[in-house]
């Protein structure tokens, strides 16, 4: 499985980026995707993530709840992380993670930058 992320860049508080990931090889082993994120001198954090199956059940930090919201196409095999309200603590390299059910069970991306000035 390969993973390419988009959207990242820098954006004033309480301004929006969208995120993008795009899978392709063995996808139909994916069983779930998400987004974390890491900022500097701090530990790697799961921001948000989606269920591919059936439903697309969703989980998310706290820090992030009512702002970012995570959706899926699985046509085009592509997560997305909408980012509403943001705000200079968001600041992080953004990864995105693919869990599957075939080792080596957990896939990453490049990771993509955002930073947010006040």
């Amino acid at each position: 499985v390969q993973l390419v992320e988009s959207g990242g860049g820098l954006v004033q508080a309480g301004g929006s980026l969208r995120l993008s990931c795009a899978a392709s090889g063995s996808t139909f082993t994916i069983t779930a995707m998400g987004w974390y994120r890491q900022a500097p001198g701090k530990q790697r954090e799961l921001v948000a993530i989606i269920t591919t199956r059936s439903g697309g059940s969703t989980n998310y930090a706290d820090s992030v709840k009512g702002r970012f919201t995570i959706s899926r196409d699985n046509a085009k095999n592509t997560v997305y992380l909408q980012m509403n309200s943001l705000n200079p603590e968001d600041t992080a390299v953004y990864y995105c993670n693919a869990a599957t059910m075939v080792t080596p069970y957990d896939y990453w991306g490049q990771g993509t930058q955002v930073t947010v000035s006040s």
